[in-house]
């Protein structure tokens, strides 16, 4: 029977900006699929006091936020018909909930509380950086007006 050995590995952690340039927050690589390396499993997004970010969709994955520390708003548009429907939850790291968001959904995050907001995300399927148009960003009037992209 093969054992690994104990070791560290570098984890990919990037500073996030809203869409005037503004830093908001970081973002941090926690796994990787086993198979390629490629692929990320899991990543923490930080949002800073006050701060926001989106609007954006995916097109290709589901998106499963767990809070591990403060409190955060998560706004949704879903497309019914011909418009954008809103909705809005929070997420607290005190009251232990796990926020399913499918595929084709925008969402924004704004960090509500008064400390550095964490939120763990498990995409499904994973993050593949190598699919260039599954991202699609989003202003709120873009979605208020029901602009598809």
């Amino acid at each position: 029977m093969e054992t690994e050995s104990v070791r560290t590995e570098d984890a990919k952690a990037v500073r996030t900006f809203d869409a005037t340039g503004k830093e908001n927050g970081w973002l941090m690589e926690l796994c990787k699929d086993k198979e390629t390396g490629v692929k990320t499993e899991s990543y923490l997004t930080a949002a800073l006091p006050g701060a926001f970010k989106g609007y954006h969709l995916h097109r290709v994955r589901a998106a499963r936020y767990v809070a591990l520390k403060g409190k955060m708003k998560i706004t949704t548009y879903a497309r019914v018909g011909d418009k954008w429907e809103k909705s809005e939850t929070i997420l607290e790291a005190g009251k232990p909930q796990r926020m399913f968001i499918p595929k084709n959904v925008a969402t924004g995050l704004e960090n509500i509380g008064r400390e550095e907001a964490w939120l763990i995300n498990y995409p499904d399927p994973a993050y593949d950086p190598n699919l260039k148009d599954e991202q699609v960003e989003y202003t709120e009037e873009e979605l208020l007006a029901g602009v598809v992209k």
